[in-house]
């Protein structure tokens, strides 16, 4: 069984974004180095093994572009290319994408038969 393991929130302006989601949650809103992604920790977490409460996760925000225009939820998974070819050979698509992030797993974006958009990942080293 794949877990969720992130989420995103997709914004128009950062600066109102990540305001919102401190004042009203609480979150804590870091800029990701080298990239134009911002962390949004929502539980007391360990900088290497994540969230600390069994269950919990935390996400990122990012500007809105049309492969995410809305939250999505993001599933670990073991291998991505598996997974894409799982999902189209179900009648879903790939909107955006395998990508590399960094050195700490591969990321995609794919859209369900219902076209809802989920983000899948697979994790290369630590985060």
């Amino acid at each position: 069984m794949n877990k969720v393991v992130h989420f995103e929130i997709p914004y128009d302006d950062q600066d109102r974004a990540t305001k919102f989601y401190r004042e009203v949650f609480g979150w804590q809103i870091t800029k990701f180095p080298d990239m134009d992604y911002h962390l949004a920790i929502t539980t007391p977490s360990d900088e290497k093994t994540g969230p600390k409460e069994p269950g919990a996760i935390n996400g990122g925000m990012l500007k809105k572009d049309p492969t995410g225009e809305h939250p999505l939820i993001v599933i670990d998974v073991p291998s991505i290319d598996d997974h894409i070819k799982k999902i189209t050979e179900s009648g879903g698509k790939v909107v955006m994408p395998k990508m590399e992030v960094g050195t700490y797993g591969l990321y995609a974006r794919v859209s369900d038969t219902e076209g809802n958009v989920i983000g899948i990942w697979q994790t290369l080293g630590p985060c």
